[in-house]
Formats: structure tokens, C-alpha cells, sequence
């Protein structure tokens, strides 16, 4: 797999410790050296310390700045952005030498995310047919399987710090008999109930949403419930819930031509994820790592 980084890739990294970012592209082999210290090679702009600079990279950096400029790169324009690379460079030399990479966090963050980019980004930008998405959208109908959802509506009973928690059972429990005697949920709400923080929309919700209402505990017995179900009381944070269950929607896949972007984003996402595994496998295999008897 060949994952080294193109020129195209290439950053410009301005003074400070920002610069440093650009050790990840010099040890990847973005800047190629030559011991000569004669004429330049063809193709190249400067030597620093036999670290050659090439035109390729020299005239991308002078078309983005005519890009931005909106206006052609006068010769101290292009002096000036020789200038910076040339100090770049040493400015990654000189990191080098002081040990940077081996002890400064921030460049070894630095270095990692971009060879993590470099690698993830040569697989994601791989064409991938329609037939290979259908059989990877086939293959993994559980993952694409879009929950059901459920519409839920309640009477609530707060619990306030210092007070009896079961004079709050009890209202719970008073108001379940009359509600399951027929009366209207307004009725009970209005006679027995208290007024809800975050009142749960009157519309199907999927479980992940409903969550977001109720919390994970009263969620868990919602999705236990048969519809038309009024639940017993559900202790939360802050009081009781009585819960009735109107509507459930089984779950579904979503056909292919329905989530195909879908499916595509987490084919790229997964290719990424291979090729960056395969990727530090290989370092692993061609590396001598030796790890301790027993942890520190």
C-alpha cells in the first residue's frame, strides 16, 4: 500500500511553533534530499542544508496566493513566499535537532493526525461501484436498521428535595386508578399531576429522541409496554411518570435507494478504518518492539 504524501499535501506552515506541524511532512518524504551541493536538480527551487524545495510545491503555495491576491504574484510576492518555505524549513530542521518530535506533545499530536489523515484519505478517495455499496448495505441490513418508534404521552409528579417520596407514590398510584377508570389524561393531569419540565411532543418519536424527555430509566420501561398500556408508576431524577403508550411502529430498513448516502458515508468511514489498521500493522511488522516483562 502506498500511503506516502503527495505534494499536492503539502501545508504551509507560517513561523512559530506552528512550523513544527511540518515535521510529519519532511519525514514522509515531501521533501526530498540531495547530498550534492552543486546546481539544483531540475524540478526544484532551493537546497537548505540538502533538503531540496521543488518547483511543484513553490508554484502551487504562488497560485493560491494569486488566488487569494486575486491579482498575478509580483517578483517580491514570489521572493517573499520562497522566503517563508526557506525559513519553514529550517524552522523544521532546527526542531529536529532539538528533539522535538521525540519530546514535544504537540508535535508528536501533530505528526500522528497527519499520517492518519494521509492514510484514511487514500482509501476514502477510492471510487467504490453501486454494486459493492448494494452488497455492503445487504450485508449489513442490522446496522441500517432504523429503530421504531413510539408515541408516548404522561402524567408527571414531582418529587421535590426534602419531601416524602411516598406522598408521591401515592399521587401516582391515586391518579393511575382514575385514569384506567376512564377518565381523560387532561382530567388527571389537572387534578392529580404537575407540570412537565420538557412535555413530550404528541408525535412518533424514535427511542433515542424519546430519550431526551424522559431519560434513560423511564425509557427502558416504556419499551417494555404493549400499546395502550398506562405503565405503574416510573421513578426519575425528579418524581414519578405514569406513561400511556398510544402507537409503536415496528423497526424497518430503509430501502437502498432510500439511505444510499447513508450507506456510501459509512462505507468511505469503514475503508478508512481498514486501510488505516493495514497501515499500522505494516509499521508493526517491519518494526523491533519490545515490551516490558510486566507493566509499570
Amino acid at each position: 500500500m502506498n500511503a506516502e504524501p503527495s505534494s499536492k499535501r503539502r501545508p504551509l506552515v507560517l513561523l512559530g511553533l506552528g512550523a513544527f506541524a511540518g515535521v510529519a511532512l519532511a519525514a514522509g518524504g515531501l521533501l526530498s534530499t540531495d547530498p550534492t551541493l552543486g546546481s539544483l536538480p531540475d524540478a526544484t527551487v532551493a537546497r537548505v542544508n540538502g533538503t531540496l524545495i521543488s518547483s511543484e510545491d513553490y508554484g502551487r503555495l504562488v497560485a493560491g496566493l494569486e488566488s487569494d491576491t486575486r491579482r498575478a504574484a509580483s517578483e517580491e510576492m514570489r521572493k517573499r513566499v520562497l522566503d517563508r518555505m526557506i525559513d519553514e524549513e529550517l524552522l523544521v530542521q532546527r526542531g529536529m535537532e532539538l528533539g522535538l518530535v521525540e519530546s514535544d506533545r504537540r508535535v508528536r499530536a501533530n505528526i500522528t493526525s497527519t499520517m492518519v489523515r494521509m492514510v484514511v484519505a487514500d482509501a476514502e478517495d477510492r471510487p467504490v461501484e453501486e454494486a459493492d455499496l448494494r452488497s455492503f448495505y445487504a450485508e449489513e441490513a442490522p446496522f441500517f436498521t432504523q429503530p421504531g418508534r413510539l408515541r408516548v404521552r404522561q402524567v408527571f409528579f414531582r418529587v421535590r428535595r426534602g419531601e416524602d417520596d411516598q406522598a408521591g407514590i401515592a399521587r401516582a398510584n391515586e391518579a393511575r386508578v382514575v385514569w384506567i377508570g376512564g377518565e381523560s389524561l387532561e382530567d388527571v393531569r389537572k387534578a392529580h399531576g404537575d407540570a412537565e419540565v420538557s412535555p413530550i411532543p404528541d408525535a412518533l418519536l424514535p427511542p433515542a429522541k424519546l430519550r431526551e424527555y424522559i431519560g434513560p430509566t423511564a425509557l427502558r420501561a416504556v419499551m417494555d409496554m404493549t400499546k395502550g398500556e398506562i405503565s405503574q408508576p416510573v421513578r426519575s431524577g425528579t418524581g414519578y411518570h405514569l406513561f400511556l403508550l398510544l402507537d409503536r411502529e415496528p423497526e424497518r430498513v430503509p430501502g437502498f435507494e432510500e439511505i444510499s448516502e447513508l450507506v456510501s458515508k459509512e462505507w468511505v468511514r469503514r475503508a478508512g478504518d481498514r486501510a488505516l489498521r493495514s497501515y499500522l500493522d505494516d509499521l508493526r511488522a517491519r518494526a523491533e518492539v519490545v515490551l516490558a516483562e510486566t507493566e509499570p
